[in-house]
């Protein structure tokens, strides 16, 4: 439906059968467009045409295999940013679902060749439109069940629900499925504001045919124009800070075994704690003792000082409400020589990235290859910057 709706808007035809020919399952699959109704409502209808199907159904892609096959393609670093961070959105909720990590995460329907060709064709119409910024209204998710790769799932389908956190949305407006996994990544990913803009000048609108038929018309409908009242702000360019609440707990120790905090503090980051630290203080009469600092959100406030009380020696503790200033981060799977990697890229207001890749993962992988860890860490850091320069030129 968001095919449709953007070759509507204006994204030409040619220009995306074109830039679809460079992925190398081009020859799976056939985009169709034609002109379509729905309720009387006149749009494009997009239809992938697979041609051929594997008895076992769809092959099962790691993330590492889909930023391979983006990769290849040669895109521009805008379409291959914003089609590999669609994935990574749907990766990231399915990991939380089934709780594992994206890396390991199999994609199902989403790793199907017909929604790679949904994921990529965003990014490429997205890319070609280039809007300042994209709003959304309130996101229908519907009712009833679904069929998952899993079994039958309420709707939402569980990935749905977790990636549209913090997105206005309704329920029940119809029987059925009214937003896949892979269309809430979409609208995740682009999305620079959920309020209406004011002012708004339309200048063109798109409807993009559904192929279900429900009591209200099926169709995804996109307009594009200039708003006066709000500064148009993209996508890479917004606001390189997040802002957060925080509570901090802290006790000073004296008489506890040293033996005993290394537990301690596993348990207080198994309980949710955003961080755990130790200092070396002098306590009252000149006993050495130690300050455990625990930083963790609110809701798991009290779950932390239980823990606290039931597995260290201290009679009391003192909270405060902290405000975090956070630079703007996203965790990205990058694939090596050694397969794929967890990487946190955060990025500065002016632009510039810093990336680093995680210390367990790297740990791992050295004592598979049984190598050195600060040579094997060298090796992977040097293959992650090229993959990350390839992504982010002014890195």
């Amino acid at each position: 439906m968001h095919i449709g709706a953007l070759i509507d808007l204006g994204v030409p035809e040619i220009h995306l059968q074109e830039q679809l020919s460079k992925l190398s399952v081009a020859g799976e699959f056939t985009l169709h467009l034609s002109s379509s109704k729905k309720m009387g409502i006149t749009g494009t209808l997009a239809t992938v045409e697979l041609h051929a199907e594997e008895d076992s159904g769809p092959p099962l892609r790691h993330m590492s295999d889909i930023s391979e096959l983006i990769h290849a393609a040669q895109y521009s670093t805008n379409v291959t940013t914003l089609a590999l961070g669609i994935f990574q959105e749907i990766a990231v909720a399915e990991a939380k679902v089934h709780g594992t990590t994206p890396d390991l995460i199999h994609f199902h329907e989403v790793g199907a060749t017909d929604s790679i060709v949904d994921i990529v064709a965003a990014a490429i119409c997205l890319d070609y439109l280039d809007p300042d910024s994209v709003y959304v209204t309130t996101v229908e998710m519907g009712a009833g069940m679904v069929k998952c790769a899993h079994g039958l799932m309420p709707v939402p389908a569980p990935a749905t629900a977790e990636i549209l956190q913090d997105i206005p949305c309704s329920l029940g407006g119809v029987q059925g499925e009214a937003t896949t996994p892979t269309g809430a990544a979409i609208l995740k990913s682009i999305v620079t504001d959920i309020s209406t803009p004011k002012d708004f000048l339309i200048q063109k609108v798109g409807y993009g045919i559904g192929q279900k038929d429900f009591e209200v018309p099926n169709v995804l409908r996109v307009m594009i124009g200039e708003s006066a009242g709000v500064a148009p702000k993209s996508i890479d360019t917004a606001d390189a800070y997040v802002h957060e609440e925080a509570i901090q707990i802290e006790c000073n120790i004296d008489d506890m075994s040293p033996e005993a905090f290394q537990p301690l503090v596993q348990g207080l980051f198994s309980c949710g704690a955003m961080d755990v630290s130790l200092s070396s203080i002098i306590m009252k009469k000149s006993r050495p003792g130690q300050n455990i600092s625990v930083l963790c959100s609110p809701e798991l406030k009290n779950v932390l000082i239980d823990y606290l009380f039931e597995n260290s020696t201290t009679i009391g503790v003192r909270e405060y409400a902290v405000k975090k200033t956070l630079l703007s981060r996203e965790n990205m799977d990058i694939p090596t020589s050694f397969g794929s990697v967890p990487v946190k890229v955060a990025r500065l207001e002016s632009g510039e990235r810093r990336w680093k890749v995680e210390f367990e993962a790297v740990r791992n992988m050295a004592e598979k290859q049984d190598m050195d860890y600060l040579k094997f860490k060298g090796i992977i850091d040097s293959e992650v910057e090229a993959a990350l320069k390839r992504l982010f030129p002014t890195l």
